[in-house]
């Protein structure tokens, strides 16, 4: 099922909406990470009511596994003048598997401008890259919902990045702030070029901050690049960010990533 049909479908509740998650989300023993991110936002959006003003940052921890039915709900945390800050949580048995806290903002006023979002250099564009082509050990979501495509030329060197165009199938219904989160965390960890196969990881925590208030592409593409920076006793902390067709950038963020091994 799509996100706007899942939606839909779901139980609604005072503060959110129960549901079944489907199989053909689940990233090993849990929904994929930027599914549910998703799911929060949308109970987050529903709890800020008409005249919600843009997403501008999220900042998501993935407590624990989310499988079978769930529980999302959402509260308003404080509205101020310009902006409102909402909670979220998913719940599964009445254990906590993912909270969330998302800031709301319309514009303000301001002098200064700065973009330091750099496109990697050497980029293949979305039509001239090659597709990633599945394999036994490809997460179910991946294959199911999105096209990918290698932006970044091969040359056999183990880098702790990765850099893809990703393009999600199924965009009909589906509003643009959250077509951007869905498609956010589809990278592995960027660090995955330097482990072996196998290797179990698990994201812990995403700070993810919107870059653009009404994101927009061309032909459904977007531009992730993820870069880790430290690895130590089994903690990674990797840099993120998005960017459209056209090269304007989109989000920017942080993750840190468990690695058993």
């Amino acid at each position: 099922m799509t996100l706007p049909e899942l939606l839909a479908v779901a139980e609604p509740l005072e503060s959110g909406f129960r549901l079944a998650l489907p199989p053909g989300w689940m990233q090993g023993r849990t929904a994929y990470g930027g599914f549910s991110a998703c799911l929060a936002l949308s109970a987050a959006m529903r709890a800020g009511g008409e005249g919600l003003p843009p997403l501008r940052s999220a900042t998501v921890n993935f407590v624990g596994p989310l499988a079978g039915e769930v529980t999302v709900t959402a509260r308003v945390l404080r509205r101020g003048r310009n902006a409102i800050w909402i909670d979220a949580e998913i719940t599964r048995d009445g254990q906590v598997g993912l909270t969330a806290g998302f800031v709301f903002m319309g514009p303000v006023a301001s002098a200064l401008h700065l973009d330091d979002c750099l496109l990697p250099t050497g980029l293949i564009a979305p039509e001239a890259a090659l597709p990633y082509q599945p394999h036994p050990l490809m997460p179910v979501f991946l294959g199911n919902h999105f096209e990918v495509r290698f932006a970044l030329p091969r040359d056999g060197v183990k880098r702790p990045e990765l850099c893809w165009w990703v393009k999600l199938r199924e965009r009909e219904g589906l509003d643009p702030i959250r077509e951007v989160m869905l498609v956010a965390d589809c990278l592995p960890p960027g660090v995955m070029p330097l482990l072996g196969a196998g290797v179990p990881v698990s994201s812990m925590t995403w700070l993810a901050n919107l870059l653009s208030a009404a994101p927009q592409t061309r032909d459904g593409w977007w531009l992730l690049r993820s870069a880790g920076d430290f690895a130590e006793a089994g903690c990674s902390s990797q840099r993120m960010a998005i960017w459209n067709a056209d090269g304007a950038p989109i989000m920017a963020g942080m993750q840190s990533v468990a690695v058993f091994g």
